[in-house]
């Protein structure tokens, strides 16, 4: 078995299509700012997170469900430098739940949400003392 990606799904798929691309700056594989379904990716590594527009799947399936209440992912990106990534991503229009500060004492996290209300988690790991 092979995980390939983690899939959001979203009902404002542009806003939230837009948010991942200009905000957090991931890079899409294509462009589909009107959907219904990308895949973006950061600058380094192999993951990704994939966005697929709520009412398509909900054809599909032929139902979904009602919009669950509270967070419905939690999205956790890691970055270099935690304090750069807060104040870049506030200038891009981010706004975060919980500003930067340490988890335990081998990262440091800061929180914002997605236009949809997705829970995304930034990390910074830190050297271990020796």
């Amino acid at each position: 078995m092979e995980l390939t990606q983690i899939r959001l799904l979203v009902s404002d798929f542009p806003t939230v299509y837009r948010f991942y691309r200009d905000v957090l700056g991931l890079r899409p594989q294509f462009e589909a700012e009107s959907g219904p379904y990308a895949k973006l990716s950061p600058d380094t590594g192999p993951a990704a997170i994939a966005l697929q527009d709520r009412t398509q799947m909900a054809g599909i399936l032929g139902r979904l469900g009602a919009e669950p209440e509270g967070y419905r992912a939690l999205v956790v990106l890691r970055v270099e430098d935690l304090d750069a990534a807060h104040t870049e991503y506030i200038s891009r229009g981010a706004e975060f739940t919980r500003a930067p500060g340490p988890m335990g004492d081998r990262m440091r996290v800061a929180y914002l949400e997605d236009p949809e209300r997705n829970l995304i988690e930034l990390q910074e790991w830190l050297t271990l003392r020796e």
